[in-house]
């Protein structure tokens, strides 16, 4: 790929400004400076540098935010600021998203990619993408709730019950529930649907990459490795707790 190309896939800009950057110097490539924007670079993983900050290319990117509360999961939020200016600025020029959607008030682990392949096999319902969630409820946990989560619960929209594929009590007023339904709402619905409320959700895990592992502070972001990649793809806890 031309230099001016790989700058412009990278987020820097159009290929006019991407190209004039180059001719004015300010690009460098391992190290070195170059002025040709023609010059052909293989982009996976090149270490760039654009005005002395250095950048490393990647074709798509796969990244996990540890989100705060009050930031809303959308391009256009409405009422809070929205997870993606947690994110460098390159990130929004390449059409970076969420994958999936937590609720402004619930935080935890949150994927973002510019793959709309990898996007659609994570957040889709019909691929059964297990997620781990802390829920916190107004009201102290009892045995009954966690048997009900397991055993299903019917929501008023939904054809057929919806069931955990495991809980497990944390404490006197939280709970550890495992789903892969991906509906709307799900956790905070079929509590309600039980005479609880939720106070406070977050997820934990997607698949068996757990947040924990991560040691990502909250509001920070850093990107995903193969082997991370490799964990999504994997099911979660398995069924039954108490």
């Amino acid at each position: 790929m031309t230099l001016d190309k790989l700058l412009q896939a990278q987020g820097f800009g159009t290929r006019k400004a991407s190209q004039r950057m180059i001719i004015d110097g300010r690009v460098s490539v391992s190290g070195v400076v170059v002025t040709d924007y023609q010059h052909h670079f293989e982009p996976e993983l090149l270490s760039i540098s654009v005005d002395g900050q250095p950048w490393v290319c990647r074709q798509q990117i796969y990244l996990v935010l540890n989100k705060p509360t009050n930031f809303e999961c959308s391009r256009k939020p409405s009422h809070h600021p929205g997870v993606l200016t947690l994110l460098p600025p390159l990130f929004l020029a390449r059409n970076t998203q969420p994958v999936g959607r937590l609720d402004h008030d619930t935080t935890g682990m949150l994927l973002l990619s510019d793959d709309g392949g990898f996007i659609h096999r994570h957040s889709s319902p019909k691929h059964h993408v297990t997620k781990t969630y802390e829920a916190t409820t107004q009201d102290a946990v009892t045995p009954e709730l966690i048997a009900k989560l397991l055993a299903g619960v019917q929501l008023r929209d939904e054809p057929a019950p919806l069931t955990a594929l495991s809980c497990r009590q944390l404490g006197s007023h939280r709970i550890e529930i495992v789903l892969d339904q991906g509906k709307y709402h799900q956790v905070k619905r079929m509590l309600a649907a039980e005479g609880h409320h939720c106070v406070a959700l977050a997820r934990t895990a997607i698949g068996n990459l757990r947040l924990e592992d991560l040691d990502l502070p909250i509001g920070e972001w850093c990107f995903l490795s193969e082997a991370q990649l490799g964990l999504l793809k994997k099911t979660g806890a398995a069924s039954t707790s108490n």
